[in-house]
C-alpha cells in the first residue's frame, strides 16, 4: 500500500510539474526595448570579451573606495566576496550603478570554494516536493534548474554537464528512480542538459568499473543515469569578481568591514569603516545602500547595527574528501541515494581526482571549519557499500569542511530538512541582507538583492538585470578544442640548474590552461614561454609557474594561499603537493609584489598557521 501511494504521488506530481514547467518557461525575457533605446550592456560585454582586458590595480580600487565620501557615495557597497557577493557586484555594475565590494579574506575563501562542485536543481528537493506535496520546494527546483543552464552557458570553460549514476539493487528501485529522474528531466524543460536513461547491470559496470555488482544479500539490477552540472567553484567565483571589476565595480579583497557609518538623524546605514588587512590602514566608504552578502557571517555583520540582533543563520557543516582518480571513471559520477542514516553522498570525478561528500550536520560558525575524523569516516563507509575496491583511509589526499548559510526555519528539527531557498530582507534601514540559497542560484539571488537595494536607496539604474546572458571573463567565444592552439603554438620554457630549457606544452597542461582561464589561456601560455615560467609547480599536476605571475597581475592574487587554494585548486586536490609548491609560489609572488624577506616569511608562516587548523591547508601530513 505504501509503495503504491508513493508511485501515485510521483505520477500526480509529474502532472503538476509539467503544468508548472510550462507556465514557468513561457515567462517573457528582458528585451532591448525593456532596457531602453541604448543598451548599456553592449559596451560592458565588449570589454569583458576583449582578450586583452585587464582589471584595475588593487591600489586603484582601494583609492576609489576611499574617494567615495559623503558627497560622492557609492550606490551600493557589498560586504562579502563569495559567489553571491560577487554576483551582486556584477549585477549592479551592469545596471550602470556605482558599486563597491569588500571581502575580509579572499574571493571564495569561505563556503563558495568548499562546495560539492555541482550545479544542480536538487533531486532530493524534488523528492521532498513530491512526498510532502510542497509546492515551495518544487518552485525551488524549477528556479535552480533554470539557473543551472545559465551558469553553464555563461562560463563554459569552468562548467560542464556531468552524468551521475544511481545504483539500483532492487527492481522497485529501478522503477522508482527511473520515474523520479524522468520527472527531473520534465521539470528542466528545454533547459535539460541530457536525457536520463536506464542501464543494465552489465552496461553499468562497463561504464563504472569500480561499481559493486554483487554484495552481501544484494545484487545490482541496473542503474539510472541523469545529468547535472559540474564546476570549478572558486575559479568561477574569482571570475565573477574580475568580471565585475572589468564592468566597472570596485572590488577589494583582504579588506574587512569593522563598523558601519550611520546618519545621525535617521539612523540609516550610509557606509562602512574598512580596514585593509594587508597594510592595516583604515578608511571610510560611503554608500546609499549596503548589501550584506557575508554568507555564514551575515549575522556578525548585522551586529554592527544591533548587538542583540536575532540570528538569521542556521549553519550546516558539509565535509568533502579527495580520493585518487581510480575510484571513479573520468566523466561519470556516482550518487548514493540513501545512506544508513538517510543522507545522500556523491562520488564525482573532478580535476583528475575523485571528490566524495557530503555530510549535513549542525555546526558552529568559525572562520576555518575543520573536517572531523568521524565525518571523513562516514563518507568512506557510505561509498564502500557501493564499490568493489577496498576503500582505505590512507587514500584520502585532502579533506575540507564548508559552512552552508541556511536561512533559519523555526519549525525545522534539523538542517537537512531546511529548504535551501534564499532570503532577502532589510530589517535595518540602509542594510539589505541576502542569505540562504546555494551556489547554483547565486545569479538569481544577486538579482533579488540588487532589486531590494534599488528600492531601499531609491536608486536609478540605467537598465534592468542582464546577467542571465552575460559571459564571465574567458567564457565568451571559448571552444573545447581551443587547447590545441596552446599545445601547438606555445612552448614551456623552464629554468633547470641555472639554464633555460624548452619543454613541450603537453596536452594535460594545455587543457588545464584552457579550462581554467578560457579565452585568456594564451596570455598565461605566453608568460610560460616568454618569461621562462613554464615549469610545473608540483609533480603530477598541470599547474605552471606562469599561473602564479598571471594571477598576481590579473586576478588580485595577494598571498600564496590565494593561489594554491583558490586560483589553482592544488590545496584541495593534494595537501602534500601544495606544501611542496608553497616556497616557489611565494618566490614568484615576491617578485610580482616586491615583497621583502620579512613579508615572504610572514606568508610562509601564514600558510603553516592555516595548516594547523584545516586539512586542506595542512602541509605537514595531517591527512597522510
Amino acid at each position: 500500500m505504501a509503495t503504491a501511494t508513493r508511485l501515485r504521488r510521483l505520477g500526480a506530481a509529474a502532472v503538476i510539474a509539467a503544468a508548472a514547467s510550462g507556465a514557468y518557461l513561457i515567462q517573457p525575457s528582458i528585451t532591448a526595448a525593456d532596457l531602453g533605446r541604448a543598451n548599456p550592456v553592449a559596451e560592458v560585454r565588449q570589454r569583458i570579451s576583449d582578450r586583452n582586458a585587464s582589471v584595475p590595480p588593487r591600489a586603484a580600487q582601494e583609492s576609489a573606495l576611499i574617494s567615495a565620501g559623503a558627497g560622492n557615495p557609492l550606490d551600493i557597497l557589498v560586504i562579502g566576496g563569495g559567489a553571491t557577493g560577487a554576483g551582486v557586484a556584477l549585477d549592479a555594475a551592469t545596471r550602470g550603478l556605482k558599486v563597491g565590494l569588500v571581502e575580509r579574506e579572499d574571493f571564495s575563501s569561505g563556503t563558495s570554494s568548499r562546495s560539492t562542485k555541482l550545479l544542480h536543481g536538487g533531486v532530493r528537493y524534488l523528492e521532498k516536493a513530491v512526498f510532502n506535496l510542497d509546492y515551495g520546494q518544487l518552485k525551488l527546483v524549477f528556479h535552480a534548474l533554470e539557473e543551472r543552464k545559465q551558469v553553464i552557458d555563461n562560463a563554459p570553460h569552468l562548467c560542464h554537464a556531468l552524468p551521475c549514476m544511481t545504483p539500483c539493487f532492487g527492481w522497485f528501485d529501478v522503477v522508482y528512480y527511473w520515474a523520479g529522474l524522468k520527472m527531473y528531466d520534465l521539470v528542466a524543460g528545454f533547459r535539460l542538459l541530457h536525457v536520463s536513461r536506464y542501464y543494465s547491470a552489465q552496461e553499468s559496470v562497463e561504464l563504472f568499473p569500480t561499481l559493486l555488482r554483487n554484495g552481501k544479500d544484494k545484487s545490482l539490477k541496473g542503474t539510472v543515469v541523469y545529468y547535472d552540472g559540474q564546476m570549478n567553484d572558486s575559479r568561477l567565483n574569482v571570475g565573477l569578481a574580475c568580471t565585475a571589476a572589468i564592468a566597472g565595480a570596485v572590488v577589494l579583497n583582504h579588506a574587512e568591514v569593522i563598523g558601519f557609518l550611520k546618519d545621525k538623524k535617521s539612523n540609516r546605514t550610509i557606509g562602512a569603516r574598512i580596514r585593509d588587512n594587508l597594510t592595516g590602514e583604515e578608511f571610510e566608504t560611503y554608500a546609499k545602500v549596503v548589501v550584506n552578502a557575508a554568507g555564514p557571517f551575515c549575522d556578525s555583520v548585522r551586529k554592527f547595527t544591533d548587538k542583540d540582533v536575532k540570528p538569521m543563520i542556521c549553519p550546516s557543516s558539509g565535509v568533502h574528501i579527495i580520493l585518487p582518480d581510480y575510484y571513479s571513471p573520468e566523466g561519470m559520477g556516482l550518487i548514493v541515494p540513501k545512506t544508513k542514516d538517510g543522507r545522500v553522498v556523491f562520488m564525482l570525478p573532478w580535476l583528475g581526482r575523485t571528490v566524495a561528500g557530503t555530510t549535513d550536520s549542525n555546526t558552529e560558525i568559525t572562520l576555518l571549519p575543520e573536517p572531523h575524523e568521524d565525518e571523513i569516516q562516514f563518507i568512506l563507509d557510505a561509498i564502500s557499500d557501493y564499490l568493489n575496491v577496498k576503500v582505505r583511509r590512507t587514500d584520502v589526499l585532502s579533506a575540507w569542511s564548508g559552512i552552508r548559510p541556511l536561512a533559519t526555519d523555526p519549525s525545522a528539527k534539523n538542517t537537512e530538512s531546511i529548504s535551501r531557498d534564499h532570503v532577502v530582507c532589510e530589517d535595518y534601514p540602509g542594510l539589505v541582507t541576502i542569505t540562504g540559497g546555494k551556489w547554483t542560484t547565486y545569479r538569481g539571488m544577486a538579482e533579488d538583492a540588487v532589486n531590494a537595494a534599488i528600492k531601499s536607496g531609491k536608486l536609478t539604474p540605467q537598465s534592468g538585470c542582464v546577467t542571465s546572458n552575460l559571459p564571465i571573463v574567458g567564457g565568451d567565444g571559448w571552444d573545447p578544442a581551443s587547447f590545441t592552439v596552446i599545445a601547438q603554438q606555445y612552448t614551456r620554457m623552464k629554468k633547470s640548474h641555472g639554464k633555460v630549457v624548452p619543454g613541450v606544452m603537453d596536452t594535460a597542461a594545455a587543457k588545464h590552461l584552457s579550462h581554467a582561464y578560457g579565452t585568456f589561456a594564451e596570455r598565461v601560455a605566453a608568460i610560460a614561454q616568454n618569461e621562462n615560467l613554464g615549469k610545473r609547480l608540483a609533480h603530477g599536476y598541470p599547474y605552471l609557474e606562469a599561473e602564479v605571475a598571471y594571477c598576481a597581475r590579473n586576478e588580485y592574487c595577494e598571498s600564496a594561499i590565494d593561489f594554491i587554494a583558490r586560483r589553482s585548486r592544488l590545496a584541495f586536490l593534494d595537501t602534500d603537493a601544495a606544501g611542496r609548491a608553497l616556497p616557489r609560489v611565494i618566490e614568484i609572488l615576491a617578485t610580482e609584489h616586491n615583497w621583502d624577506n620579512s613579508r615572504q616569511k610572514q606568508d610562509f608562516m601564514m600558510g603553516n598557521t592555516m595548516s594547523s587548523k584545516v586539512c586542506e591547508f595542512n602541509f605537514c601530513g595531517y591527512i597522510n
